[in-house]
C-alpha cells in the first residue's frame, strides 16, 4: 500500500507504474496547485481533469492542454482511449514486445523440423541450433512457451 502522505514512495510508484507525468512543473491547472488531493506528477488524474474541463466544463482544448502540461495531440489520444475504455484507457499500454519476435515462423518450421527428426530434443538443444542457424538468441523457456502454444492451437 502506498503512502500518499509520503511524496517520495508516491513519486517511486508512479515511476513504477509508468503513471508518472512527464513535465509536472507545467500543470498549471488550479486544482492541481493547492497540493492538497490533486497531484500534477500523477499522469491518470491529470489527465482525466484535463478531459472533465474540456468536456463539462466547456473550457477551449487549447487552454487545458496548457493547463495539464500536455500537447493537443495527446489530448486527442486520451480522449479517445477514454471514450473507448473509460478510466482504464488512461492508463499506460503494456511495455514490451507483444509477440515472440524472436520466433519467427521460419525458425519455429525448423524447429518442429528438428523434433521430428527427434522428439526426445529439449529447449537448450534447440536454443543453441537456433543461435547458429540463426544467429538468434533465444531464451529456453520462450521456446517451450512457443511449442505450447502451436500445441494449443493458439
Amino acid at each position: 500500500m502506498v503512502d500518499t502522505n509520503d511524496p517520495n514512495q508516491k513519486l517511486e510508484e508512479l515511476r513504477k507504474r509508468g503513471t508518472l507525468h512527464p513535465r509536472p512543473k507545467d500543470v498549471t491547472a488550479e486544482l492541481f496547485m493547492s497540493g492538497e488531493f490533486f497531484d500534477p506528477r500523477d499522469a491518470i488524474q491529470v489527465k482525466y481533469e484535463m478531459l472533465r474541463r474540456a468536456r463539462i466544463d466547456k473550457q477551449p482544448v487549447t487552454r487545458v492542454v496548457r493547463d495539464h502540461g500536455y500537447s493537443r495531440p495527446t489530448f486527442y489520444e486520451a480522449q479517445a482511449a477514454f471514450e473507448s475504455d473509460g478510466l482504464a484507457g488512461l492508463l499506460p499500454a503494456k511495455r514490451g514486445p507483444r509477440t515472440a519476435h524472436k520466433l519467427s515462423p521460419a525458425v519455429m518450421e525448423f524447429v518442429n523440423e528438428l523434433l521430428r527428426e527427434d522428439p526426445s530434443r529439449k529447449a537448450p538443444e534447440l536454443v543453441e541450433r537456433i543461435r547458429r542457424r540463426f544467429k538468434r538468441r533465444v531464451h529456453p523457456r520462450s521456446v517451450e512457451r512457443a511449442l505450447e502454444r502451436e500445441k494449443r492451437g493458439s
